[in-house]
């Protein structure tokens, strides 16, 4: 059976996948980056996994992977397969899509960045599947976006499309790591909404999570927390919003687990605050941790279409669009593939 090979590489995990043509995942393995032993055996460990998935593949599909995609995260150079710089893995420069191809036989390889490789799985095959412009924003330890235009992604000139977490919506407010004060990630972020939890409560080991819980048991504190994080949630969509014009506007991360209890109110503030912009549908991601192995696999896919001239054939790129202005729903979520195998690897 034809298939590629999909790797979504983390701060302390990788998520990896052999995916067939339709977007199903044929088999999922998991492995610990072991970034504890520096960037030289995380690369190695990247490497040594995508050969045994190739391995796995030939074994019980009867052929090796046809080519692979990679999701990293930190600043990627996609057209040239370099992942240049990721702070939480400590490597710079890696000619990520080289040493892959020679260790994978000298099949094609596509890299990517991690939320705009995510993006792509929700886009095609997930909540914004039939969207031909939506926008994913993952809310966990940061934010970041992916802008969908017609099935594909936007990298931006520079490769830096889709930093939302980086505008500014409380001028003069919190520190950020960029060197701005006020950043939306510093607000309403997974993290951000667990420090100011833990500050309200006085436990430390409180989180964003807990917070959700007790907005739902009526808690004052936690809803005001809660609120504060909508609020400027909901300011930097609307600028992300007026800029892009996204038909679908997909919400995942940490965050996103609260369900309605973070959309209700998140739907409700982005209304009050648009005036002439058209409100796109708000929903949740549906793919869960699956979307980078996902979006993976479709950048390998794509590839190979490349290669032969042909339009990508996994996930579909709408050519009849639902009008814009389309009213934000709760309305069930699109569910992506489901997995027909799964094996769990520990380094």
């Amino acid at each position: 059976m034809r298939h590629v090979i999909a790797l979504d590489v983390g701060g302390t995990g990788m998520k990896a996948a052999l995916v067939g043509a339709d977007g199903t995942l044929l088999h999922q393995a998991r492995r610990a980056t072991g970034r504890e032993r520096g960037p030289d055996a995380v690369v190695e460990t990247i490497l040594a996994f995508a050969a045994d998935l190739r391995a796995y593949g030939e074994e019980h599909f009867g052929e090796p992977a046809a080519a692979a995609g990679v999701a990293v995260p930190g600043i990627v150079d996609d057209e040239h397969g370099i992942a240049l710089y990721a702070s939480n893995l400590g490597w710079r420069d890696v000619p990520m899509r080289r040493l892959l191809s020679e260790r994978l036989g000298g099949i094609p390889v596509a890299l990517g960045h991690d939320v705009r490789t995510g993006g792509l799985g929700e886009g095609r095959l997930g909540a914004g599947k039939g969207a031909d412009r939506f926008l994913f924003v993952p809310l966990g330890t940061g934010i970041a976006g992916a802008i969908g235009i017609a099935g594909r992604i936007e990298p931006g000139a520079h490769g830096s499309a889709g930093e939302i977490g980086h505008i500014v919506v409380r001028p003069g407010g919190t520190d950020c790591s960029c060197g701005q004060r006020g950043c939306l990630e510093r607000y309403a972020s997974a993290s951000a909404v667990s420090l100011a939890w833990a500050e309200a409560t006085g436990d430390p080991d409180a989180d964003a999570a807990d917070c959700a819980k007790a907005v739902e048991s009526g808690d004052p504190r936690a809803r005001q927390v809660w609120q504060n994080a909508v609020d400027a949630l909901a300011d930097g969509l609307v600028t992300a919003l007026t800029l892009l014009d996204p038909r679908t506007l997909i919400i995942g991360g940490g965050l996103a687990e609260a369900g309605e209890t973070l959309f209700t109110p998140l739907r409700a503030a982005v209304g009050e605050r648009v005036t002439f912009q058209k409100l796109p549908t708000i929903v949740p991601a549906a793919l869960g941790d699956t979307a980078g192995c996902l979006g993976a696999g479709l950048l390998a896919w794509d590839l190979l279409d490349r290669s032969t001239g042909s339009t990508p054939t996994t996930g579909t790129v709408p050519t009849d669009p639902k009008p814009a202005g389309a009213t934000p729903t709760a309305d069930a979520t699109p569910t992506g593939p489901k997995p027909t195998d799964s094996t769990e690897v520990t380094a």
